[in-house]
């Protein structure tokens, strides 16, 4: 995929708040979700975010104000869900992007000839209400950060951390698609069998080693047939855009129960994701290469290698989690921010993710979500995850008003941003992924 007119720097819309300093949706991002108006009785259907308005594509197409060749995918958008239009492909659902770019610049000449298209066309934010952006049907979860690997393998294996599939299998696992939940979901905790003395039976209780997983989530557009592998080098045609990914984990039942088949009830109780979908394309500006591996690293198998997803098959997303607990709340503190991060240190592209999943056949469907597995870097603050800032409670997290945290207590809240920025280009974001814990039945 090419930079296009849709991603130049002087861009300015005519939606006032795209121009806000540090705001996640200018006119270059054009991230899609789906929403419907707050106290209506209405289905819900997609729009695409601006500033702190939504676009209603459906709208637009009814006023006439979308190109021809833009119709095809805005028709797809009257659904209540985004599986219909991440079917299509890249070719329209760029040309709905670009229309959408157009209709919205400074210098739109539809907005020229009537300045009231906007209260036709937008809807506030504030007065709508998000649902998940797509019916997602399967949900696959892996373990492409090398840090976080080795930084969790070293607290159970410390003179091994690494398993030796590690630098040849991106790993991943099959996860609960009906527990995911949107952005502002409260999650309760879990119980389930924890063995905390290995002389003792496991007892059914809460878990007391609640923790968060920061990662990026990958929608799955156009879908290959059952049996049909996907070669590296059409992976990102079959990719239709990111969002954010909390996999919350009960680390104590997890510890139980991951032998010999890996996570079950640990973290299938919940997992949050963020509501707009930032496409690929508009990701372009912010393309990377790929992690650089030591020279005694082996190179990935000839499926997973292309030399051009090696050259810019990265994504330069930094990403930040926050923590508020209730005393903050109570107090009117912000929330602190206890992790940042940066997608560049994965040991596996998407388009290696991807290739991966269906090289023995599996089919993806669109609308299908798969995770990156928790985004860590090298440094301690650069963890994406409790489990290593605390180093699996060791160390407890120092926060400013005086309360530390191992793991998570009821009433805090988690909340996970990203954003790219480059320069040359605008900065854009994904919007929040935030979840607070109440207290287990």
């Amino acid at each position: 995929m090419a930079l296009n007119d849709t991603h130049r720097v002087e861009l300015s819309s005519w939606v006032e708040s795209a121009q806000t300093p540090g705001s996640d949706f200018p006119i270059q991002n054009l991230p899609f979700g789906v929403f419907k108006r707050t106290g209506r009785i209405e289905s819900p259907r997609v729009g695409a975010a601006i500033g702190d308005q939504i676009v209603d594509v459906s709208a637009c197409l009814d006023e006439g104000l979308l190109a021809p060749d833009a119709h095809t995918a805005a028709e797809r958008c009257r659904f209540s869900q985004l599986n219909e239009l991440m079917a299509l492909g890249p070719e329209p659902i760029s040309a709905l992007r670009r229309a959408l770019s157009e209709l919205l610049r400074g210098d739109s000449a539809a907005y020229r000839r009537d300045p009231g298209i906007a209260r036709r066309v937008l809807v506030p934010m504030y007065e709508a209400e998000l649902r998940l952006p797509a019916t997602i049907g399967d949900y696959t979860d892996f373990y492409a950060s090398i840090d976080h690997a080795r930084n969790v393998g070293s607290m159970f294996r410390p003179n091994d951390p690494l398993l030796p599939n590690y630098k040849y299998v991106p790993i991943g696992y099959h996860g609960r698609a009906s527990s995911i939940v949107l952005t502002g979901t409260q999650v309760r905790r879990p119980a389930g069998q924890i063995r905390d003395d290995p002389e003792q039976p496991p007892a059914v209780a809460p878990s007391r080693r609640l923790d968060y997983e920061l990662e990026l989530g990958i929608f799955v557009g156009t879908p290959n047939a059952l049996g049909s592998p996907v070669p590296i080098i059409d992976a990102d045609r079959h990719i239709f855009g990111c969002c954010l990914v909390n996999d919350w984990s009960a680390r104590d039942i997890q510890s139980w129960e991951y032998q010999p088949l890996g996570p079950f009830l640990s973290k299938s109780f919940a997992t949050t994701i963020s509501p707009w979908v930032v496409t690929l394309e508009a990701l372009e500006p912010f393309r990377a290469p790929a992690y650089v591996r030591p020279d005694d690293d082996p190179a990935p198998l000839p499926y997973l290698l292309w030399d051009a997803d090696q050259r810019r098959g990265g994504l330069d997303i930094r990403l930040e989690v926050h923590l508020r607990t209730a005393t903050m709340r109570q107090r009117s503190q912000d929330p602190v921010r206890v992790s940042r991060s940066r997608f560049t240190s994965m040991y596996w592209t998407i388009a290696q993710l991807l290739a991966h999943h269906t090289s023995n056949g599996c089919n993806l469907r669109s609308g299908d979500l798969l995770a990156s597995g928790t985004i860590s870097g090298a440094e301690p603050d650069s963890r994406g995850s409790l489990i290593e800032r605390t180093w699996r409670g060791r160390d407890p997290l120092h926060l400013p008003n005086g309360e530390t945290r191992t793991f998570l207590v009821d009433g805090d809240e988690v909340i996970m941003r990203a954003y790219c920025e480059r320069p040359g280009f605008a900065r854009i974001g994904f919007g929040d992924c935030r979840g607070m814990i109440v207290p287990a039945l």
